[in-house]
Protein backbone atom coordinates (compact mmCIF):
# COMPACT_ATOMS: atom_id res chain seq x y z
CA UNK A 1 0.00 0.00 0.00
CA UNK A 2 2.44 2.59 0.73
CA UNK A 3 4.19 1.51 -2.59
CA UNK A 4 1.32 2.40 -4.65
CA UNK A 5 0.97 5.70 -2.43
CA UNK A 6 4.23 6.84 -2.94
CA UNK A 7 4.32 5.97 -7.17
CA UNK A 8 0.44 8.01 -6.88
CA UNK A 9 3.06 10.89 -5.12
CA UNK A 10 5.40 10.70 -7.51
CA UNK A 11 2.89 10.70 -10.62
CA UNK A 12 1.06 13.78 -8.91
CA UNK A 13 4.63 15.63 -8.18
CA UNK A 14 5.90 15.18 -12.03
CA UNK A 15 2.29 16.01 -12.75
CA UNK A 16 2.62 19.44 -11.43
CA UNK A 17 6.07 20.11 -12.46
CA UNK A 18 5.21 19.47 -16.12
CA UNK A 19 2.58 21.95 -15.55
CA UNK A 20 5.15 24.21 -14.81
CA UNK A 21 7.37 23.47 -17.73
CA UNK A 22 8.49 25.97 -19.84
CA UNK A 23 6.59 25.63 -23.22
CA UNK A 24 10.31 26.39 -25.54
CA UNK A 25 11.73 23.45 -23.25
CA UNK A 26 8.86 21.10 -24.22
CA UNK A 27 8.73 21.55 -27.80
CA UNK A 28 12.40 21.10 -27.50
CA UNK A 29 12.26 17.73 -25.67
CA UNK A 30 10.06 16.57 -28.21
CA UNK A 31 12.01 17.32 -30.94
CA UNK A 32 14.89 15.33 -28.78
CA UNK A 33 12.58 12.52 -28.68
CA UNK A 34 11.81 12.59 -32.35
CA UNK A 35 14.94 12.69 -32.68
CA UNK A 36 15.97 9.72 -30.60
CA UNK A 37 13.59 8.06 -31.80
CA UNK A 38 14.59 8.70 -35.95
CA UNK A 39 18.27 7.71 -34.85
CA UNK A 40 17.15 4.52 -33.21
CA UNK A 41 15.46 3.60 -36.54
CA UNK A 42 18.57 4.61 -38.66
CA UNK A 43 20.75 2.30 -36.09
CA UNK A 44 18.40 -0.66 -36.63
CA UNK A 45 18.53 -0.46 -39.93
CA UNK A 46 22.02 -0.29 -40.54
CA UNK A 47 23.05 -3.33 -37.84
CA UNK A 48 20.43 -5.22 -39.98
CA UNK A 49 22.39 -4.21 -43.42
CA UNK A 50 25.67 -5.69 -41.11
CA UNK A 51 23.96 -9.19 -40.81
CA UNK A 52 24.06 -9.65 -44.58
CA UNK A 53 27.40 -8.21 -45.47
CA UNK A 54 29.69 -10.91 -47.15
CA UNK A 55 32.00 -12.55 -45.58
CA UNK A 56 35.72 -10.89 -44.92
CA UNK A 57 37.45 -12.61 -48.30
CA UNK A 58 41.19 -10.31 -47.93
CA UNK A 59 42.86 -13.36 -46.76
CA UNK A 60 41.42 -15.07 -50.53
CA UNK A 61 42.69 -11.63 -52.26
CA UNK A 62 46.09 -12.06 -50.46
CA UNK A 63 46.67 -15.94 -51.80
CA UNK A 64 45.31 -14.64 -55.37
CA UNK A 65 47.44 -11.72 -55.27
CA UNK A 66 50.45 -13.91 -54.33
CA UNK A 67 49.52 -16.61 -56.99
CA UNK A 68 49.49 -13.71 -59.70
CA UNK A 69 52.82 -12.76 -58.50
CA UNK A 70 54.30 -16.45 -59.15
CA UNK A 71 52.42 -16.77 -62.11
CA UNK A 72 53.98 -13.83 -64.00
CA UNK A 73 57.79 -14.41 -62.82
CA UNK A 74 56.91 -17.75 -64.35
CA UNK A 75 55.72 -15.78 -67.59
CA UNK A 76 58.47 -13.97 -67.35
CA UNK A 77 60.68 -16.68 -66.79
CA UNK A 78 59.19 -18.69 -69.97
CA UNK A 79 59.03 -15.50 -72.38
CA UNK A 80 62.80 -15.05 -71.42
CA UNK A 81 63.55 -18.67 -72.56
CA UNK A 82 61.63 -18.22 -75.92
CA UNK A 83 63.39 -15.21 -76.58
CA UNK A 84 66.77 -17.26 -76.10
CA UNK A 85 65.45 -20.23 -77.63
CA UNK A 86 64.97 -17.90 -80.77
CA UNK A 87 68.15 -16.45 -80.88
CA UNK A 88 69.30 -19.81 -80.84
CA UNK A 89 67.54 -21.24 -83.68
CA UNK A 90 68.38 -18.17 -85.71
CA UNK A 91 72.31 -18.81 -84.81
CA UNK A 92 71.75 -22.00 -85.94
CA UNK A 93 69.94 -21.52 -89.23
CA UNK A 94 72.46 -18.91 -89.58
CA UNK A 95 75.41 -21.50 -88.96
CA UNK A 96 73.62 -24.42 -90.97
CA UNK A 97 72.97 -21.87 -94.29
CA UNK A 98 76.87 -21.41 -94.12
CA UNK A 99 77.24 -24.76 -93.97
CA UNK A 100 75.46 -24.70 -97.22
CA UNK A 101 77.05 -22.32 -99.01
CA UNK A 102 80.23 -23.88 -97.73
CA UNK A 103 79.52 -27.68 -99.17
CA UNK A 104 77.26 -27.11 -101.70
CA UNK A 105 74.38 -28.55 -100.22
CA UNK A 106 71.27 -29.18 -101.98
Amino acid sequence: MYHLTRCGGTALCMFVISCNEDPELVRKHGEQEAEIAKLKGEITLMEERLKYLPPDQSSELAAAEQETRKLEAEQKQLADEVTRLEEEKDELKQQYEDYRRKYNVR
